[in-house]
């Protein structure tokens, strides 16, 4: 009897987009992935990486049952063993060597779930450990400290409001290839040339970068200089008398500490750092303070950066000073049908330090810049056990070659995933989730970060087989191990999603997992609406403008680049990042149909810097930092700024002991084999990636 095609709509959680997908089935097949048209949001949009769901699924590589580590090998294991032998090994550890004993390491897939980002939290606390890692502070902790200092809450971060704007300052971010990062916006692409035909957009970033190329304007910029071009901006709207509060006039705090530091950045000072000119600078400011409806956005070039939370907070003054914040056009708030950003969840800093260098806890986790240092540092507190799930911190934090090495020191080490990488090659026993098309998911994140109010249910494409476990209940039988008394008050992440949007914002309305469910294309709540002062989490429901911290950080600013002025002249190279349309981070390279083609782990470099060093394309030459050093090939393009060269983040699939043999056929180099775990953001923990000062020669 021949199998009947069925088509399947979900959203797709490989990155932050969550494009809609009309998926054909035949059997436990994928017969074909397309844009779902009628999806609301992103109306047909997909990119490369959704049809890669298929070679997920299909992946010979990915495990589906628990292995563990022996001396011949490894070995599969029962589930039932797997997770006893994990939470007795755990307690063993804490019982010697005390609850700090034990650290884990959370990987950005978990925010792509909702079986683990709603079910992590009880394990974690199962763990009763100060050591609590993530790639957020790899990623995007200043956005979080910026918005718990200025509004209140760590996740009250606010998005552009991309479809109604008339002009678009981008700064370090490249959309066009990401479709939004703490953005979420399917099809950006399409989403750009309407603004095009509504005024324009104008990108700084020191690579010409996809968005840069498409973009009205393209300015380069020196790494690491964004905060003194944004004081530059905020100088003018004060001197030429463009700052408009609008209707945030009575809600807003610090006026005058902001338009008190701002004299001292006139373009004129700033010029000299940022290479944009005075005359370009007071033109960018004038034309964003009299557009009708404007936005500033800065993403990974600057939030990893020596100056990120500086950054984000001046992007946040530039949206409000100029009468674009809260409102049509310019920087707002999503209003999610399940709202993940409430008075209980505000977050907290500082109340714990890390053990060796004293850096502050951020909202319940330290720095991931000192992993590597509170594993190999002897003493009490000590990390001996290591606890990683959906992370690949080999690859993906700074200084990384170094810290995969520390975790062969490791007493013992658990991963939850999917794949034998870089990293769980060292782990003892590896449990591997259901993952794409064999999960339902709601994104319980990204909705909170849309440029548009909608919600989607996706149910699973296959059932998972009676030998497979989901994320969630993974994490619900380690909890009770480790804890005794766990008594969880879901049994699902559905339940858990179904309560939340019955008291959200739409609850009234009827909005459930059933409503979706019967509306599997999505539901459209409308475009962002103003939410101010009502969203507000600060005690007095005030914005702050002029947070201490971070007009305390402005004196290390001025330290670093007026003091040390000819300092970092003496250094040659400015490293920084770039992402691809194909790839997002390291655990997508086991696609054929994502890496086949061309080397896309190349250097980027100026070709007049080449012809000062000799060196021609496609040429192997070595990259050193302070930390390391690596062979990589030569791509000579104009679209560097001279001084700066640019390597993708995530390859380096060259270890040996990893399973993954496309990957590894492909494997290019880590970025983070030369960067530098102590060079971080000072004020939020953040790892700074962009920027590393290194040395190129043949």
């Amino acid at each position: 009897m021949t199998e009947n095609t069925t088509t399947h709509y979900r959203a797709c959680n490989l990155c932050e987009a969550i494009c809609g997908l009309e998926i054909e089935v035949k059997g436990r097949a994928v017969v074909s992935i397309k844009g779902d048209k009628k999806d609301p949001f992103s109306k047909g949009y997909l990119c490369p990486k959704a049809i890669a769901l298929q070679d997920i699924y299909t992946d010979k590589n990915r495990l589906k049952q628990p292995i563990r580590r022996t001396d011949n090998g490894w070995e599969t294991i029962s589930w039932e063993t797997a997770f006893d032998e994990v939470a007795s090994n755990l307690k063993r550890i804490q019982k010697k060597h005390g609850n700090s004993a034990v650290g884990s390491y959370l990987g950005n897939p978990n925010a792509h779930n909702f079986g683990s980002i709603l079910f992590l939290p009880d394990f974690l606390r199962s763990l009763k450990t100060p050591n609590l890692f993530s790639a957020t502070s790899a990623d995007q902790l200043p956005h979080h400290f910026v918005s718990h200092q200025m509004f209140g809450h760590y996740f009250a971060i606010p998005v552009c409001d991309v479809d109604r704007t008339d002009f678009m300052l981008i700064m370090g971010a490249n959309p066009l290839v990401s479709n939004g990062s703490l953005m979420t916006a399917p099809g950006f692409r399409n989403r750009m040339k309407g603004i095009q035909e509504r005024g324009k957009v104008v990108v700084l970033d020191p690579r010409k970068s996809e968005t840069a190329d498409k973009a009205d304007e393209h300015h380069f910029i020196k790494p690491g200089s964004d905060a003194l071009f944004l004081l530059s901006i905020i100088h003018v709207f004060f001197a030429e008398d463009l700052v408009d509060l609008g209707h945030l006039k009575g809600h807003v705090k610090g006026y005058e500490a902001i338009e008190d530091f701002a004299k001292g950045f006139s373009p004129e000072e700033t010029a000299k750092f940022t290479q944009i000119s005075a005359a370009e600078t007071r033109r960018m400011a004038q034309e964003f303070a009299v557009a009708k409806r404007a936005v500033c956005y800065g993403r990974m070039g600057l939030s990893t950066q020596e100056f990120g939370g500086l950054c984000i907070w001046l992007v946040n003054l530039v949206n409000i000073l100029s009468n674009n914040f809260d409102k049509e056009g310019g920087a707002m708030f999503a209003s999610p049908a399940m709202d993940t950003v409430l008075e209980r969840n505000k977050g907290k800093i500082g109340r714990w330090k890390s053990r060796v260098s004293k850096r502050e806890e951020r909202f319940g986790e330290l720095p991931v810049s000192v992993l590597l240092e509170e594993i190999t540092t002897q003493g009490t507190g000590q990390i001996k056990a290591l606890v990683t799930a959906a992370g690949n911190p080999a690859l993906s934090t700074p200084n990384g070659a170094s810290l995969e090495k520390a975790l062969e020191d490791l007493e013992y080490m658990v991963s939850i995933d999917i794949y034998l990488n870089e990293t769980t090659k060292h782990a003892n026993i590896i449990l591997p989730p259901t993952t794409g098309l064999e999960t339902s998911n709601y994104d319980s994140v990204f909705h909170v970060l849309a440029v548009q109010n909608t919600a989607k249910y996706s149910p699973p494409t296959f059932e998972k087989t009676e030998e497979q476990r989901h994320d969630y209940e993974i994490l619900q039988e380690l909890t009770k191990r480790m804890n005794a008394d766990y008594q969880p008050r879901f049994k699902t992440p559905e339940e858990m999603v179904d309560m939340g949007l019955r008291y959200g914002e739409y609850g009234k309305s009827g909005i459930s997992i059933q409503q979706l469910k019967d509306q599997p294309h999505g539901v459209d709540f409308g475009a962002l609406r103003p939410v101010l002062p009502e969203r507000l989490f600060t005690e007095d429901k005030m914005i702050e403008l002029a947070p201490a911290s971070l007009l305390g950080d402005l004196d290390r600013l001025k330290k670093v680049f007026f003091a040390k002025e000819n300092e970092t002249t003496k250094k040659k190279f400015q490293l920084i990042g770039r992402r691809d349309l194909r790839t997002n981070n390291s655990w997508m390279h086991n696609s054929h149909r994502l890496v086949k083609g061309g080397n896309r782990c190349t250097l980027l470099i100026n070709p007049a810097d080449a012809i000062a060093l000799n060196i021609s394309n496609n040429q192997e030459v070595e990259v050193q930092s302070k930390t390391g050093k690596l062979s990589i090939q030569t791509e000579i393009s104009e679209e560097m700024m001279p001084g700066v060269v640019s390597i993708p983040h995530g390859w380096g699939h060259d270890r040996e002991g990893i399973a993954l043999d496309v990957a590894a056929a492909h494997a290019g180099v880590s970025i983070n084999d030369v960067t530098d775990d102590k060079f971080i953001d000072e004020l939020t923990g953040n790892a700074a990636f962009s920027g590393v000062w290194v040395t190129v020669t043949a």
